[in-house]
């Protein structure tokens, strides 16, 4: 079955590997506002994941899922391994929302999942904390820079009308 024949979306159609060393299919999460985001330990965007994890407290029996890539592709501002980085995250933010392997997202063919996410919205990531919020659809979906932040009042309309 290809990408665009797939029942979930051409944007969710993919299998990637969990952070913890396991395989997840993207389209366990067909029918939900889906948030995608390249992530990293070290950059000054980095104090976004708390506003991450509110979004997800707040929002996920609405339907949103947060779906976190941490990448070293901008300033090697994600040097650690998986299980380092797994670590941070909850230490330090105590992430809940389902992050993955280490993924590359800057180039075409890095991710398949980032390059879905860039043809669709003409817009690849040009830096750590570049956001796409995906439509219940599984098709649409709309980009956001890294100083977009999670909780500012354009983010949190654009979920809000995507969670109705």
């Amino acid at each position: 079955m290809t990408a665009n024949a797939s029942p979930c979306g051409a944007l969710l159609s993919h299998k990637v590997d969990d952070i913890a060393g396991g395989k997840e299919d993207l389209c366990q999460y067909a029918g939900k506002v889906v948030l995608v985001v390249n992530t990293a330990s070290y950059c000054g965007y980095t104090p976004q994941y708390k506003g991450l994890q509110a979004l997800n407290e707040k929002y996920k029996s609405r339907g949103l899922v947060i779906l976190g890539f941490p990448s070293n592709d901008f300033g090697q501002q994600e040097p650690g391994s998986d299980k380092e980085i797994a670590e941070f995250c909850d230490r330090t933010y105590a992430v809940k929302f389902p992050m993955f392997a280490k993924t590359l997202v800057k180039e075409p063919g890095g991710s398949p999942v980032f390059d879905a996410l860039a043809k669709k919205t003409g817009e690849r990531p040009k830096w750590n904390f570049h956001k796409y919020l995906i439509a219940r659809d599984g098709t649409t979906a709309t980009s956001y820079p890294s100083k977009v932040d999670p909780e500012s009042p354009e983010f949190l309309s654009k979920v809000e009308e995507l969670l109705k």
